[in-house]
């Protein structure tokens, strides 16, 4: 794995050097994009937009478009904004997860000590993992500010960054049924189905399985051999109107297929 970023993690006086990776890949297929003509390779240049040549990327810089005119920007001006931010991960407080909802979660990433921080770095972890709770921490990345959490996984401290309030989008524009408290025969029957099939959470049972299906038909493919026509699904917009009935049964399917 390649660094992507490095800096230090601030926990009260305590500052421990880090570096950041990737906790996370793709497990979908790398697919390219083709000429449907002659199947060559599709590739994207970086073109000046009024002589038509490609630019190095090495000749891009930054602009912002202020009033119609681009103000162009440094290296140095994004780490003005927050020279500090742009180089600690500062904890501002801890919270019990639970408190924050999946919606704001983003994107994970390992935190590695970097030398001479493996003491405060285990500390930090281990005194998470005690505690129960997670640190709260704004940073900058690829000059924008995120702000995260710090949590212990296995053996190594993740960072996951989450979404602003203000990035999250309003339901207000959402026709949705009213929140109802009121016990029904109907809610009864449903809290009995959920509790029928909870089991405990286990991300192993769970592969990609929509990858390895489609592979498998590119390797037939290739091959030469032929594909079975792909099964007619027809989305259904409505069901029976008696809840009651389709709960009885989801119930009555889930003890056949378990008996």
């Amino acid at each position: 794995m390649r660094s992507i970023w490095t800096g230090s993690v601030s926990f009260g006086l305590i500052n421990i050097p880090i570096k950041m990776f990737s906790a996370v890949q793709e497990s979908s297929l790398d697919m390219d994009m083709l000429d449907a003509k002659d199947h060559a390779n599709i590739k994207f240049k970086r073109v000046n937009e009024n002589t038509g040549k490609e630019v190095d990327f090495a000749n891009i810089v930054k602009g912002y478009n202020l009033e119609g005119k681009y103000i162009i920007l440094e290296d140095s001006d994004f780490e003005a904004a927050d020279a500090i931010k742009t180089k600690t991960i500062d904890i501002e407080s801890f919270a019990f997860e639970k408190e924050i909802q999946s919606i704001y979660y983003e994107q994970p990433y390992y935190l590695e000590p970097d030398k001479g921080a493996l003491n405060a770095y285990g500390l930090l972890r281990d005194a998470l993992e005690a505690s129960g709770k997670v640190g709260v921490t704004r940073f900058v990345l690829r000059n924008k500010e995120s702000l995260a959490i710090l949590k212990p996984y296995k053996n190594v401290i993740v960072l996951n960054r989450i979404r602003f309030e203000q990035e999250i989008r309003s339901t207000a524009e959402l026709k949705l049924p009213p929140m109802s408290k009121k016990s029904t025969k109907e809610m009864d029957m449903a809290e009995k189905l959920i509790d029928q099939l909870t089991e405990k959470f286990d991300i192993s049972g769970f592969k990609d399985e929509y990858t390895a299906k489609l592979l498998d038909i590119i390797k037939k493919k290739a091959k030469g051999k032929p594909q079975k026509a792909a099964p007619k699904l027809k989305v259904v917009h409505k069901q029976s109107d008696d809840l009651m009935e389709m709960l009885k049964a989801s119930l009555e399917n889930k003890k056949k297929k378990s008996s």
